[in-house]
């Protein structure tokens, strides 16, 4: 069988934009099933009980678990690996370019946090504020890719490096704000397998197939803890040497980026639109306490994510913190800073932590799917407006720039 060859900047990116797609379309199939008369196979099957053992007859976690917890762990390990490649190579190596996506995708975060917690104040429906300050890349990136020749590389390049930084906050808040209590002999089990990940890289052993015990390890010692185990992703991306042989196409990090990206984007995302995007309208009563949520929500993906990325854009400048690369002008940030607001599939993560009672729970997925297709529309709406056509092509060369 012969390595999946690494994929090259406009090779990832193709793939964010086809996946968006999908997975819109899977979120479009959660709504229509649940709305439908077939509704009831739908909660059947999320919450289906898996057996814990194969011969016990003991009952697991539900699909849904497997999905959120379990599954998701990929999405993250693409996460830290892009991190990882970001920050030793990419558009986050150093310099004031560097520290553009950065401050924008700060302020893309502070802002809607700020307009959801002054509509909601206090109470449960607080815990849901950091709901809208999340951005979907592959959603955000496929709606980016109908704007066509409008969109010059540097551009995608830096929505991607913005969405990176989002998704690395986004699990930061999660460890920090969304977990209750943190079990001591959990953390001793993450210990053990960052110990035996690091043991194995100074040994020089670079097989995937010895990693996925430790992996399974941290995996298990995050639930253990009580702190989102899809979250171990993350510090498994970021402990994968990023390459051992020079820049050859032979280094792992690569291969394994290669070899996931694709089941990430078309497998693992649109299943967990579909798992977690059915919001069922029928007889649906929403008070005031969570209209507010939702509305919230909207004016923080819609209002929030654009005003806090082009003002902390506007900022940097003002101050010499930041500096715009040649082929990118103010302009072209504020369609970007608008197509952040799409923030679909991270925003439904963090409504599930968020929210237990699910009239608040299916307000705030419902502000995400209206305010995301919201943001969408704008975004296109100014790239039609503001950007005007190129013929340039996305090099690796591109991607240093920035």
């Amino acid at each position: 069988m012969t390595a999946p060859t690494p994929q090259a900047p406009e090779q990832l990116i193709s793939t964010e934009a086809v996946s968006g797609i999908v997975v819109l379309l899977a979120a479009l199939a959660a709504l229509v099933w649940v709305n439908s008369s077939w509704r009831e196979s739908y909660e059947l099957l999320w919450h289906h009980d898996f057996p814990a053992g194969w011969a016990t007859g003991i009952s697991g976690p539900p699909l849904r678990f497997w999905v959120n917890d379990g599954l998701m762990t990929l999405f993250f390990l693409i996460v830290g690996i892009e991190l990882k490649r970001e920050l030793c190579e990419g558009a986050l190596s150093g310099g004031r370019r560097a520290a553009l996506p950065v401050l924008a995708a700060f302020g893309g975060i502070a802002a809607p946090a700020l307009i959801y917690v002054a509509l909601n104040p206090s109470g449960e429906s607080i815990s849901g504020w950091a709901v809208p300050t999340a951005t979907d890349t592959a959603v955000a990136m496929g709606v980016l890719a109908l704007l066509g020749r409008r969109v010059s590389p540097t551009l995608r390049i830096l929505l991607l490096a913005i969405a990176v930084v989002d998704d690395v906050v986004a699990a930061l808040v999660i460890v920090v704000f969304y977990t209750a209590e943190v079990d001591g002999a959990g953390l001793l089990a993450v210990a053990l397998g960052i110990g035996t990940v690091l043991t194995l890289r100074r040994l020089g052993q670079y097989h995937a197939i010895a990693y996925v015990a430790p992996a399974i390890l941290i995996w298990g010692g995050f639930l253990w803890t009580g702190l989102h185990p899809a979250l171990a992703g993350v510090v498994l991306g970021l402990l994968t040497p990023l390459n051992t042989a020079g820049r050859s196409a032979r280094a792992p990090v690569r291969r394994l980026e290669a070899l996931l990206h694709p089941w990430v984007a078309f497998a693992v995302m649109p299943l967990f639109a579909l798992a977690n995007a059915g919001i069922s309208v029928a007889g649906m009563s929403i008070d005031g306490r969570d209209l507010l949520v939702g509305l919230g929500v909207v004016l923080g993906l819609v209002v929030g994510k654009p005003l806090g990325i082009v003002l902390a854009v506007a900022l940097g400048l003002w101050l010499r913190w930041v500096e715009l690369p040649k082929a990118l002008t103010l302009p072209a940030v504020i369609v970007i800073a608008s197509l952040a607001g799409i923030g679909f599939t991270m925003a439904i993560f963090f409504a599930e932590l968020a929210f237990e009672r699910p009239v608040a729970l299916a307000t705030a997925k419902l502000g995400i799917l209206i305010g995301s297709t919201t943001a969408a529309l704008i975004g296109l709406t100014l790239g039609f407006i503001l950007l005007r056509r190129t013929r340039s092509t996305i090099t690796v060369s591109s991607v240093n720039r920035l």
